[in-house]
């Protein structure tokens, strides 16, 4: 098979890519070990995704957007950022969206959702353009690049040739290794346990970032439950790896007094409505996007720690970053790969990630430390970040994406 464009992995990135492709003339296909039908009705995994209004502004002119459903899309207003018990001189620094230009900081979705509207806008019939070819339950098991095209083989013998490949397969992404491209890796000792609870008090919209002592809790606000009618939010529980296996294996009743008491009744009595969900915490820092008729994406292209929630935001950027260098070839009938279209690209992309990727990792090594200095300092620097606005301001900002 000869195609334009070879996308190996089917998540949310590719899938984005290869709508904002589908009008391009490029063919296209995409290799995914999972089946069609899992594809276009992915599962509850547990992950809610913070959109900027950036995003979310690129999903729109994906057409991704009619494709959620208005029920599963939360507002997030505000954003509240909480240090020590609540029992102690808990520090505390809220961020409101008055301190935006924008109505919400942004929205909340759940990433089964944004696979599920990615389907829909790249393989739905009535969309306008080319549908891109799917190779689904099937993995690329080699791949090698020339200087006239890429080569990859699939575990079933057939081989694909395309201009150019694209790895959309992960943070731990076997394409970028098989390309010859390692990655700085930070493993955190931790894991996130996220699930999806109600509680007896209203979330008014804000999302949490709690450091408490020994853990560290978020709250992402969803719309009320569908069944119960009751609040409803996304939980987030960070420890050591080895606390979350517990946990994980607690009957229903006993989960759900568990975290109401992490949460120290803060949102009154909290009862697990969804399945449980593990996910290991490894920061992930490519040493390059780019290579010979290669570009990584999305998560192959920087694997961020989820505090700052700007992971799925940032993989929507290498989308748009890569399109536009592919499109602005095509259109001057130039290589799509073109190295220096590809270096441009990997510079866009670098640019908006590096700053982020590091002061996330250096957020996220000092409020995991449990050493009294390390308390002090994190106390200290929430206290002085609620007085100082210009800060605040400048925090809203990065949320809303329109820094």
């Amino acid at each position: 098979m000869e195609v334009d464009l070879l996308v190996i992995g089917a998540g949310p990135a590719g899938l984005c890519l290869a709508r904002s492709l589908r009008d391009s003339g490029l063919s296209l296909a995409l290799v995914e070990p999972q089946d069609r039908d899992t594809l276009a009705n992915p599962p509850f995994d547990g992950r809610e995704i913070a959109l900027t209004q950036r995003s979310a502004q690129h999903l729109r002119e994906l057409g991704l957007w009619p494709h959620l459903g208005q029920d599963h899309i939360a507002p997030l207003k505000h954003a509240l950022v909480l240090d020590g018990p609540p029992a102690g001189r808990q520090a505390r620094m809220r961020i409101g969206h008055e301190l935006s230009r924008c109505d919400e900081l942004g929205f909340l979705v759940g990433n089964h959702h944004i696979r599920r509207a990615a389907w829909e806008a790249s393989f739905g019939s009535a969309q306008a353009g080319r549908s891109p070819t799917l190779l689904d339950g099937r993995r690329v098991v080699q791949i090698h690049t020339r200087t006239e095209a890429a080569h990859a083989t699939l575990d079933d013998g057939r081989t694909v040739t395309a201009r150019l490949a694209v790895a959309a397969d992960s943070r731990h992404s076997l394409t970028r290794r098989a390309m010859g491209i390692g990655a700085d890796l930070h493993d955190y000792g931790r894991t996130m346990l996220v699930c999806q609870m109600t509680h007896d008090e209203p979330h008014h919209a804000t999302a949490w970032e709690w450091f408490d002592h020994g853990q560290t809790l978020a709250l992402l606000p969803m719309n009320p439950c569908e069944q119960s009618g009751r609040h409803r939010s996304s939980v987030v529980l960070t420890l050591p790896s080895q606390d979350i296996d517990p946990l994980m294996n607690l009957p229903e009743k006993a989960f759900s007094e568990a975290i109401t008491g992490r949460f120290a009744r803060q949102l009154g009595a909290m009862h697990l409505v969804s399945t449980r969900h593990a996910y290991p915490l490894v920061g992930v820092w490519p040493h390059a996007l780019v290579g010979r008729r290669f570009a990584a994406i999305g998560d192959a292209a920087v694997g961020m720690h989820p505090v700052t929630a700007h992971g799925f935001n940032l993989g929507l950027h290498s989308v748009q970053a890569l399109s536009q260098a592919v499109l602005q070839a095509h259109r001057r009938g130039a290589d799509i790969a073109d190295p220096t279209g590809m270096a441009r690209y990997e510079r866009q992309h670098r640019s908006a990630s590096r700053g982020l990727y590091f002061a996330t990792h250096a957020v996220a090594s000092l409020y995991t430390r449990e050493q009294v200095p390390a308390r002090l300092i994190r106390h200290a620097l929430v206290r002085l970040g609620e007085r100082f606005v210009p800060f605040k301001r400048a925090v809203a900002a990065s949320l809303t994406g329109l820094a």
